[in-house]
């Protein structure tokens, strides 16, 4: 039963009777009451005036006596202006609980036949993940897992970048300064020593170029001329011609790196389908451009040079291929766009990759539809903002990068003192009060980098972040673990609330009906979320159902009820509520524990 869809039908039916006119449903909307007015639904009448050729006022009315009189689900309605705020009859909110606790999957969408590839996290194997790369792994896990539930097909890809001259200075250093240091002798993670010899490199690099320039050159020929940059891009063509003992350091620090990788990856909870690596694609695209030369698309210029002319869409022209026949980074993204459709088949492509990309990415999705892609019009850039800290912006060259593995270990420290602070483990052994630091530290770490749109720069605070009360993932992880000590009293005392039979419920508190008209909106927050590729709709509506069970808690009395209709209700109400917050923030990849 959907109430939103019967008020609705009744709307339109309204229309026909007093108006003589038809309006289509897709025109009708709902919006929720505002807090301040009485009502569950609001209808807004100025667009339809003409129609009614009635004042807003009187034109609401109309609309609300008709529905009054012809819809059950509306019990009163009360217009402010042109708004029609329509008061429903409680007892409907029963009808739609009940219809709610007989999904076997709330959440889940049925499949669509549909898939999509969403490509995240993509790091370079220079160094460790870091603060950013937090953002971006969240996002990309929680977009795959909200896909998912909208019934994709999903498959989650990593890009990784393996190849080039940032790589190379990691080798060259190692070489100078490492001494066959592994990180085994060290106690380093891999990805942590190469990052050491990343930051080694710029050091040396900076100490080259003051010396050049005490000797007189300029700063300009000093960075070109530094000789460890020279040995750096001396061993990039030793690379590419498949030097022997260049492949082979280059394979064994990677080796390290992707060791390192695996573990911050598990730390994280996320995962991947589909590994592909730069070193296997950079040569691909070529192929690509003969073909966009051959359809028109692309065109040479006298030095030989490839571009794709895209004034008319608003951008310039771009390179697609050097004169000398050399790549660039267009290039190979062409040739691994259509090296994910070859492999997967897929109907969409979401590449999660910060927001200093958006030219480089509308640039190749352009170039893609042009060239008659079928996955053209499905490839979408999910771009996101930097992240800062309190103490400022990161910057990995010079070894102030704030560390993804440092920040984790950090937040699960800080909420085991802030937990410790509040006394919410008595009870626990040692091993389950640990798997509760790391579930609320790594859940406010999550939840505060999803809760604010991809697109808007954001300031991450550590201590904001682990707060107990607030728009916060711990919030909501303590909101579901009082629930499940609700639900194993009621266990204990043998009440049986599996079976939708409510019968005895007469009436229903005000925050009984919220919380349903909450419940009932999960699938439809999926959706949006899905839509928009945006966890933070998610997010900002399990707070909402969160502080709506605390406040539900608050008002009604569960185990003081006499009568066992109502008490198996409110204990099935708070059931409910559980398994949507442990759903909903599954698909924002964060745990919720049973006990606190």
């Amino acid at each position: 039963m959907n109430i939103q869809a019967n008020i609705s039908q009744g709307i339109q039916q309204a229309f026909q009777n007093i108006f003589d006119h038809q309006l289509e449903l897709e025109q009708i909307s709902l919006a929720p009451t505002r807090k301040e007015f009485e009502g569950t639904y609001t209808f807004v009448v100025f667009p339809f005036l003409k129609v009614s050729k009635l004042s807003p006022e009187a034109t609401a009315s109309k609309i609300g006596d008709f529905l009054k009189e012809n819809i059950a689900e509306v019990a009163d309605y009360n217009v402010v202006k042109g708004f029609l705020n329509l008061v429903l009859n409680e007892l409907s909110w029963l009808d739609v609980f009940q219809k709610l606790i007989t999904n076997p999957n709330p959440g889940q969408l049925p499949a669509n036949g549909q898939k999509v590839m969403v490509e995240y996290s993509s790091p370079n194997t220079n160094k460790p993940l870091h603060l950013g790369h937090l953002r971006n792994n969240f996002l990309g896990y929680s977009v795959a897992e909200i896909l998912k539930a909208n019934g994709y097909e999903v498959i989650k890809a990593n890009l990784v970048n393996d190849r080039g001259i940032h790589i190379c200075k990691s080798m060259v250093a190692y070489l100078k300064f490492g001494n066959g240091e592994t990180p085994e002798s060290s106690g380093l993670k891999g990805d942590h020593l190469a990052g050491k010899y990343y930051v080694l490199f710029d050091k040396e690099y900076k100490k080259q170029i003051d010396e050049l320039k005490s000797s007189g050159q300029s700063e300009e020929e000093a960075k070109k001329n530094a000789p460890i940059l020279l040995e750096a891009q001396e061993m990039l063509r030793k690379w590419e011609a498949n030097d022997e003992a260049t492949v082979s350091l280059w394979k064994q620090m990677n080796a390290w790196v992707y060791a390192g990788f695996d573990a911050t990856y598990k730390k994280m909870g996320v995962d991947f389908d589909k590994f592909y690596y730069e070193s296997d694609t950079y040569l691909l695209g070529k192929d690509i451009v003969e073909e966009g030369l051959a359809k028109g698309v692309f065109f040479k210029k006298e030095n030989g040079s490839v571009w794709v002319d895209l004034t008319d869409e608003g951008l310039d022209e771009k390179l697609v291929l050097r004169g000398d026949g050399t790549s660039v980074y267009i290039t190979q993204d062409m040739g691994t766009a259509d090296l994910k459709y070859k492999d997967f088949q897929i109907d969409k492509s979401v590449y999660v990759v910060g927001n200093e990309q958006d030219y480089h990415f509308d640039v190749l999705f352009k170039i893609m539809q042009k060239l008659g892609r079928p996955y053209g019009p499905g490839l979408y850039h999910l771009s996101y903002g930097m992240v800062d800290l309190p103490s400022g912006k990161m910057k990995s060259r010079e070894g102030t990068v704030v560390d993804a593995d440092d920040l984790m270990q950090e937040m699960i420290e800080t909420a085991e003192s802030h937990t410790k602070e509040l006394g919410k483990i008595e009870g626990f052994s040692k091993e389950q009060a640990e798997e509760l630091y790391e579930i609320l530290g790594l859940g406010a770490l999550k939840y505060f980098l999803l809760k604010v749109d991809p697109k808007k720069r954001m300031l991450f605070n550590p201590q904001e972040s682990i707060e107990f009360q607030g728009n916060t993932g711990p919030f909501i992880q303590y909101s579901h673990a009082r629930i499940a000590s609700i639900l194993r009293k009621a266990e204990q005392i043998g009440v049986d609330y599996s079976k939708a039979d409510f019968s005895g419920v007469k009436s229903l508190a005000e925050s009984e009906s919220g919380l349903i008209f909450l419940l009932n909106d999960f699938e439809k927050k999926i959706r949006q979320a899905g839509e928009d590729y945006a966890p933070s709709i998610l997010a900002q509506y399990l707070f909402d159902l969160a502080k709506e069970y605390n406040r539900f808690y608050a008002d009604v009395p569960i185990f003081n009820e006499n009568d066992t209709s109502v008490l198996a209700f409110r204990v099935a109400l708070s059931a409910q509520t559980a398994k949507t917050i442990k759903k909903g923030m599954s698909l924002l990849g964060i745990s919720v524990p049973d006990r606190m």
